[in-house]
């Protein structure tokens, strides 16, 4: 098989590091032009320049998406969007009593709000044009709660609600709306968080080895996902070759969620 998106424009939000980054790239490399987002101008023109290369077709797209008017500075510089990755997202471990009110909001606004925003701006040109691809980032979380995220976890349920909602939205239309359930992933902000529950001394590979026997003993692959390998699934899901899959959440866990169903 072979994925094409020359002609296609992609939006990443959250593009400039991890799991956005390697999904730009991917993206990028189908032939898509990608638009990086991030909240810093200088971070978008700095990741650009270290994966700028061969024949990617780059843009940058700097703006806080989480307000309606970073937003809409964002969806400026990127021009009509074929395929939207709702990728921006926060996480972190905190006692599920010590959660504030307005880290509760917090978690909706950025990890949910922000979504279904850029799908309302952009799912209209896409049903007029005939063609799109919405994907929304969501996680192993949103099923198999954790007890040490539970406002994470809501957020991420909250957003498969979104997906599907908006794929009937847009059913019939030559537009897809699907979930991606990202498994337990390699990325600097996760080895943070790995380190929280840990020990910090710990050299990288076997405090991941215990991470996942005492954390995230559920993964049949036994190891953190690399970014790529959301990347490739998320890749699939944007070209014309997935037109059939739509308002489903596709796992790329690692075997994580005990299901024998997508």
């Amino acid at each position: 098989m072979r994925i094409d998106l020359n002609g296609k424009t992609a939006l990443v939000t959250g593009s400039t590091q991890g799991i956005g980054r390697a999904i730009a790239i991917a993206l990028a490399d189908a032939g898509a032009r990608v638009a990086i987002n991030g909240r810093s101008a200088e971070k978008v023109d700095a990741t650009i320049a270290e994966i700028a290369g061969d024949s990617r077709v780059l843009i940058p797209a700097p703006g806080d998406v989480t307000t309606q008017g970073g937003a809409d500075a964002v969806l400026a510089a990127t021009g009509d969007i074929d395929v939207l990755v709702n990728n921006l997202g926060i996480f972190g471990a905190e006692d599920p009593l010590q959660i504030s009110d307005d880290e509760w909001r917090r978690y909706f606004e950025v990890n949910v709000l922000a979504a279904a925003r850029l799908i309302r701006a952009t799912l209209p040109g896409m049903t007029a044009r005939g063609w799109g691809r919405v994907l929304n980032i969501a996680s192993d979380s949103a099923i198999v709660i954790p007890a040490e995220m539970i406002h994470y976890g809501m957020s991420k349920t909250a957003l498969l609600a979104v997906s599907r909602g908006f794929a009937k939205a847009a059913a019939g239309s030559g537009v897809t709306v699907n979930s991606v359930l990202a498994g337990p992933t390699h990325t600097g902000g996760v080895e943070d968080f790995v380190y929280q529950l840990v020990d910090s001394s710990l050299p990288w590979d076997e405090a991941q080895r215990e991470f996942m026997r005492l954390h995230r003993p559920q993964s049949l692959l036994q190891r953190l996902i690399e970014p790529e390998e959301i990347a490739n699934m998320v890749a699939y899901l944007a070209s014309p070759l997935a037109s059939a899959t739509t308002g489903a959440a596709v796992r790329v866990d690692g075997g994580y969620v005990d299901s024998i169903v997508p």
